[in-house]
């Protein structure tokens, strides 16, 4: 309590310094030196004051009885009693599980048959994979074929119209071709009325 009031009147001394308060007669200066003379008693007071006697801790932790050494020692102890208690209290639970060398040795059979049994699956998933990749190829090739196919039909349309077409050119051709010698034999009719003509004026 007295190191307490006595830190409390040092910390508002200060503020008073600082902030510049005064209160009629008291004043920073005042209070600070007030709080530091304070301090500096309860100080010197305090190197007075008499040692508290040391607590037996070993009555707390056992193991701190003796010293340092036999700590050590029943320390190594206590871990090596830990160890052995330990492992009876695995063999005991091993011995409920009706664990033994038996099983033990069963389970390590059965692991090296799943090992090879995962061996013997692994050449059959690279088959399955196989098989996918070719039905995947095998598709795109079906894929490509069908657009060949497309494009194919396209152009046998395109011949099949190019031949009509043409066909129709060689009927015009023909027509045209009879046309023109109508059209000749007409203008030979009409020369030779023309002719006759001419030449019935000449005798006139």
């Amino acid at each position: 309590m007295a190191y307490g009031l006595g830190a409390s009147v040092v910390i508002i001394g200060a503020l008073f310094k600082i902030l510049h308060w005064e209160f009629g007669p008291l004043t920073g200066g005042l209070l600070l030196a007030v709080g530091l003379i304070t301090e500096a008693l309860i100080f010197a007071i305090s190197a007075f004051e008499p040692v508290d006697d040391e607590y037996d801790w070993s009555l707390v932790y056992p193991e701190l009885s003796g010293g340092q050494s036999k700590g050590g020692k029943n320390a190594a102890a206590e871990a090596k009693e830990a160890e052995g208690l330990l492992s009876k209290k695995l063999d005991e639970l091993l011995k409920e599980a009706n664990i033994d060398a038996e099983l033990m040795t069963s389970l390590g059979e059965s692991i090296r048959n799943f090992e090879g049994a995962a061996k013997g699956i692994a050449p059959t998933a690279d088959a399955i994979q196989s098989t996918k990749k070719y039905n995947d190829e095998l598709s795109q090739a079906a894929s490509q074929m069908e657009s060949l196919n497309s494009l194919y039909k396209v152009q046998l349309e395109n011949a099949s119209r190019q031949a009509s077409i043409n066909e129709e050119v060689v009927q015009n051709a023909g027509a045209l071709k009879d046309q023109m010698e109508s059209l000749a034999s007409n203008l030979s009719s009409l020369n030779g009325v023309y002719g006759g003509m001419l030449s019935a004026m000449n005798r006139n």
